[in-house]
């Protein structure tokens, strides 16, 4: 058995964050005192889709805590638009946490995920269970995209025009077809076009589309600008750190170099895979989360 709730929570400027947990019930095979607290934290532009097939199979022994950002998916727009950084993004999961009861997790985070698991860190070390940081990097991803900072140096002029050409870039906006994005991605070498089944990548694209424009590029900008690099020396839980082989957004490099800054860091590098690994490798990667979770008792 198994029970599955929603609810919010306040931030502290007072955005609304939705937030949903699931996990075995009093009645399940699994002894829910036993079991442990995961929280998972999506990279930007994402309402779960990267947990599509890794939840279900967590939750199964675990109470898993999943949450949308601010302006994502069911949350609320921010209160002040400009308030999309990092930490304010790890002081709201803090806030969602508290308000689900949790009180010693493990935080997984994916892409962008991985910068605010490591500030929810910074913030609340001593509640911090263990980590788990898949196609992340500690900072400046906009410096590393595609192994080099063009998308640093193009941003701001990307921002700039769209303020200057509001309307068309809003019309604009989430305008190319799921199927066709998939496409290109495959052609292009962003995903795995093989083993990323096309709903999933339709969901991504679905959502990505109804997210803030303004609310979007701020919140990139001001992850490229973060680094919790000095966070690194001070983990002291265990951790996995997983890459994936073909990852273009997070290279491999700027992952291991995220590993090896953690003291004692578990790092598994997926062959073949894409930023999009946990839906491409969800089976394998259920496999070394689960085995991680097990030996941490």
């Amino acid at each position: 058995m198994e029970y599955d709730a929603r609810g919010f929570a306040a931030a502290s400027d007072g955005t609304r964050l939705f937030y949903g947990t699931r996990g075995p019930t009093a009645g399940s095979r699994i002894s829910v005192a036993h079991s442990l607290e995961l929280v998972l934290l999506d990279g930007i532009g994402c309402d779960g889709w990267a947990w599509n097939h890794i939840q279900p199979e967590l939750a199964r022994n675990h109470r898993v805590l999943h949450t949308h950002y601010r302006g994502h998916g069911r949350s609320g727009p921010p209160v002040d638009p400009a308030a999309c950084d990092v930490p304010t993004l790890a002081a709201d999961a803090v806030s969602v946490i508290d308000a689900a009861g949790f009180t010693r997790p493990v935080i997984l985070g994916h892409s962008m995920g991985t910068q605010v698991a490591l500030e929810v860190y910074r913030r609340i070390p001593e509640r911090v269970h263990a980590l788990v940081l898949i196609c992340g990097s500690y900072g400046r991803i906009t410096h590393t995209f595609h192994g080099s900072d063009a998308l640093s140096r193009w941003l701001p002029k990307l921002i700039d025009a769209v303020n200057k050409h509001r309307g068309v870039a809003r019309a604009l906006w989430g305008r190319l077809p799921p199927r066709l994005a998939f496409r290109i991605g495959g052609w292009i070498g962003e995903i795995d076009g093989a083993s990323l089944p096309v709903e999933d990548f339709q969901q991504y694209v679905e959502h990505l589309s109804d997210i803030d424009l303004d609310v979007y590029l701020t919140m990139l900008q001001l992850a490229g600008e973060h680094s919790a690099q000095d966070v690194l020396p001070t983990v002291d839980v265990p951790t996995l750190v997983i890459s994936a082989e073909k990852d273009t957004f997070t290279p491999v490099d700027v992952v291991r170099a995220l590993a090896e800054g953690i003291p004692g860091a578990q790092y598994l590098e997926l062959v073949g895979a894409s930023h999009a690994a946990p839906i491409e490798r969800a089976g394998v990667i259920n496999d070394h989360v689960n085995a991680f979770l097990d030996r941490l008792g």
